[in-house]
Order: structure tokens, then sequence, then C-alpha cells
């Protein structure tokens, strides 16, 4: 386990809670009521708090609390110690050789109906002393939880290191096109042309996912229109436009994998060129990894193998690693 830093090691960890909880939900009196405690007791904690530190740690508004810079570094640290703390409770309550503790996993809202239901199962059969904390969002969001340390394992869309991020690429993805009007496409095709989809009324995420971004990309370099007539940070929203038949959108397969079998949602995978994306498994390399995350990690890449094989997971590439 890694060593405390120093300051926050001279800190009552009660503090460093409350300070957690402060920041998380960006209000005092939020805070108070998420910890039972008197917001004015509240109050002193954290001056004191910021008096051992010798800086401001928070601005208060009337919209709220945030963190000064030097707060946002005190958020991060605060955080992995108290990570430390309740996996060192964790470990000691179960034993030393056993794979104890919690395990906060995070999927995209794309894969978690393939993955999360399996990874949870697989982890109780397996490992009844790991708890599970599953988070569902999208990939901007994740992305952001990992770098402030709130998450142990998370699936991203990359295929590359960061800093403070390890990322192990697992597969790729194709993307296909949902939804109808496709002009100059058959109603019976499998496959869609990109240069079909100039102008096209489109939704798809908004500018902090990655698809957007990976999109917008794509496009600009194949000199292609795309038309985005909205911004929709919502799987099943994206999904229910498409249906419609009012804008088409832009996922992968997976995106649809649970859907039943009377869906008329047309789907079709976009050609000349292909479009697809890295899937990594991530991971923070500022933080101690613990054997219950080393565990949980296994059991994904286990089981993204194994479901790969079968017809409810298409248009993905393993990689060779």
């Amino acid at each position: 386990m890694a060593v405390l830093n120093p300051l926050c090691a001279a800190m009552d960890v009660r503090q460093l809670r409350y300070f957690v909880t402060i920041v998380d939900y960006g209000s005092l009196s939020k805070a108070a009521e998420q910890l039972y405690v008197a917001q004015p007791s509240l109050s002193q904690q954290i001056a004191r708090l910021e008096e051992d530190a010798g800086v401001p740690l928070l601005i208060r508004s009337s919209r709220g609390v945030k963190p000064t810079a030097a707060g946002q570094a005190m958020y991060r640290h605060a955080r992995l110690v108290l990570r430390q703390m309740e996996q060192m409770k964790q470990e000691v309550r179960a034993g030393a050789s056993a794979e104890a503790g919690t395990v906060t996993v995070a999927f995209p809202t794309t894969m978690v109906s393939i993955l999360a239901i399996p990874v949870f199962e697989r982890v109780r059969a397996h490992y009844p002393g790991i708890r599970l904390q599953i988070i569902e969002s999208m990939s901007g969001y994740i992305g952001e939880l990992l770098a402030n340390g709130r998450l142990d394992l998370a699936i991203l869309f990359r295929d590359s290191n960061t800093s403070g991020v390890t990322a192990l690429p697992i597969f790729d993805e194709d993307l296909y096109v949902l939804g109808e009007p496709v002009g100059g496409v058959s109603p019976t095709a499998l496959t869609c042309p990109l240069a079909q989809l100039s102008g096209i009324p489109m939704v798809v995420p908004s500018v902090v996912n990655g698809l957007r971004i990976l999109l917008e990309r794509i496009f600009m370099l194949e000199n292609i229109d795309l038309n985005i007539i909205a911004d929709i940070d919502s799987l099943p929203t994206l999904l229910a436009i498409a249906r419609t038949g009012a804008a088409c959108t832009i996922l992968p397969a997976s995106a649809v994998a649970q859907r039943s079998a009377g869906d008329t949602l047309k789907m079709r995978r976009i050609l000349a060129p292909e479009i697809k994306r890295p899937v990594s498994l991530c991971w923070s390399n500022t933080l101690p990894v613990s054997s219950a995350a080393l565990a949980v990690r296994q059991v994904i890449i286990e089981l993204i193998s194994e479901v790969s094989t079968r017809e409810v997971w298409t248009g993905i590439t393993l990689r060779d690693s």
C-alpha cells in the first residue's frame, strides 16, 4: 500500500471525509444532510482543515461551493487517503491473502447491458469478499471520474496510456448508423457508405463525448456534411429518436444488443471508410492497485473474450493481447 501524503496523514480523517463530501455535493447544506452533521459544525471542521493546509480550499458563493486550485489537489489526495483507509480495513477483516474490498468499475452506457450483469455474477461467485460498485455513464464523465481517483477500473475508448492512466487495449468496435431515412440506401441493406450520410439529420452525444469527437473528425477528413440537429447525452433517447425516423444516430452494435425481437430499428454498418474505435480497460497508475481490483480486472478481460464469440455482441474485433 502506498505511503499516505504527509499533509493528509497529519489531518483528521473525518475532516477529509467531510471535505470530499462537500466537493461531491457542491453544497455545505447538502453535505451536512448527507453526513448527518450540523452545518455550523461542518463549517468549523473545514475551517480547521484550511488552517492546517495554510490556503483556502473552497470558494463559497450563492450558487454553491467549489474547490480552489489547492482544494482540487486536496480533493485528489483526500480521496486516495480515504480509499486506502477503507481498503486497509477490508483486507484486515478478510485476511491478507483474500481478495476483498470495494472495487468501483465504470462501463459506458452502450456496453453496460452486455457486461454489467455477467461481471457482477462472476465476481459474486468467485470472489464473495469483493463488493462491486458499478457505474454507468457516458465516456466523457467516466474519464473525469477516473482522473479524480474515484474509479478502480473503467472501460474507455482509447488505445494508449495518458497522464496518470494505464490503458490495456481489448478490442475495436465497428460503428453503425441507426434509423431512417438514409438517402439512397436500400431498406434491406446491411451496410451504408459514409457518403450517403451527408446532410442526413443526426442526433449524437455532446461535444465532451469521445464518440462525438471521433465522428466530427472522420466526417471532416472525408469532406462529408455532418448535420447534427440535437446533442443528446442519453442512450435511450438517441435510440427513441432514431426509431421515430426524425433523425439517425451513429452507435456501436452493443447499444442495441438487448433489444426485443420485434424492434424494427434499422442498423447498418458504415463503410467507405469503416469507422472503428478502440476500447481499453483502464486504471489509474497513481493509485495503489488492490488484489481485489486485479481480480475484477481479470474477470472483465475473460468475459469480454467469452461474450465476443456470441451473437449478442457483434461488430467487435479482439486485440491479439
